[in-house]
């Protein structure tokens, strides 16, 4: 498909940043907009792009790979900023299992990722999406609606995050800058496989979607075009749930 049928799903001179962009539901996100004509940077905790090359679902090729930690205030702060950004997607995220979340230590590493790095991102490039008049989106969770037994950090981080959405947006709306956030369900990334790669659970897992199926990357990154794109341009604060109905249950 060339870019002139694409429509208002053409992003050809946008500039695009995506948090987490090198693997799962970040790089699907980051390769939409690749292929529809926009510049995009990525961010990733691994030196260079080349270190993801043997790496289940990363396919950083076209993209401007940087290595920034966002665990680490101090390295989003000194990472490259932007003049102009007109597409910011955060999909950083950690989890912790085994019941980690319920100590301290797993608790402050989930949440500093999951919620604080979010604001801190925002923040740095707040000036950048106000120039473009652009588009900041924070990717959570359907954990931000329900219950997680085993990951209360996890859990109440994604459920912040959705509650930023709507604080930010109504924050920054005046200087031109639309903040939406996306609430993926289960998705087949390299965090859910504690589920995918035990087939009882998968089986369970999947019972309890309507669609009968895993999201996939793409589903994500679908949602994630139409909110930045003009078709979402009355649309402020909200979180869009990509589940297959996992939530309706």
């Amino acid at each position: 498909m060339s870019s002139q049928d694409l429509g208002p799903l053409d992003f050809t001179g946008k500039q695009a940043l995506i948090v987490g962009g090198s693997s799962g539901i970040g790089n699907g996100i980051a390769q939409a907009f690749r292929s529809r004509g926009a510049q995009v940077h990525v961010w990733g905790t691994r030196p260079s792009a080349g270190d993801y090359a043997a790496e289940e679902g990363c396919d950083l090729a076209g993209l401007e790979y940087t290595q920034v930690d966002v665990s680490d205030p101090a390295q989003v702060d000194a990472a490259p900023g932007l003049d102009r950004l007109d597409i910011c997607v955060l999909c950083q995220g950690a989890v912790e299992y085994g019941r980690a979340e319920f100590e301290r230590e797993g608790w402050d590493r989930v949440v500093q990722v999951n919620l604080n790095s979010v604001m801190d991102c925002a923040r740095k490039f707040r000036g950048a999406l106000a120039s473009a008049g652009g588009s900041l989106q924070i990717v959570s969770s359907t954990a931000g609606f329900h219950a997680t037994i085993g990951n209360p950090a996890y859990g109440a981080s994604k459920a912040a995050a959705v509650a930023l959405v709507r604080n930010l947006a109504a924050a920054w709306a005046g200087e031109g800058i639309r903040v939406n956030g996306i609430a993926p369900g289960f998705v087949a990334t390299k965090m859910t496989k504690v589920t995918t790669d035990h087939p009882k659970r998968l089986e369970g897992a999947l019972q309890r979607i309507p669609l009968h199926r895993m999201g996939t990357p793409a589903d994500m990154a679908g949602a994630s075009l139409f909110l930045a794109s003009p078709l979402s341009s009355y649309i402020l604060g909200q979180t869009l749930i990509v589940d297959g109905g996992l939530t309706l249950n």
